[in-house]
């Protein structure tokens, strides 16, 4: 479930990068590698788990889905607090600049 939920937000967020891709200065990139990067971690995992268990490996418990959902998703979650805290950072519209210095 991990590697699922890895590669449903990388698809839909490169998806999303692809389409907005020359105008774009939200920095997707950045959130798209890192959800590659996840999704070929967990795919990784899943060959080494699946040498070491073999056909067992398709016959998960209810619990351990249900663990490795929340896990996903909380990778999932995790990577957009990172993407946030560089926009925050880099703050490509000027945004928080504006707000900051504004004068009254």
């Amino acid at each position: 479930m991990c590697l699922l939920t890895a590669i449903f937000a990388a698809v839909i967020t490169t998806a999303i990068w692809y389409k907005n891709s020359p105008e774009s200065k939200m920095n997707l990139g950045i959130l798209c590698w890192m959800y590659w990067g996840a999704s070929i971690m967990w795919l990784v995992d899943a060959i080494a788990e699946y040498i070491e268990l073999g056909a067992e490996y398709f016959k998960p418990e209810p619990k351990e889905m249900l663990n490795d959902l929340f896990l996903g998703l909380s990778v999932v979650a995790l990577a957009l607090v990172i993407w946030i805290v560089t926009l925050l950072i880099k703050d490509p519209k000027g945004v928080i600049k504006a707000k900051l210095f504004r004068k009254k």
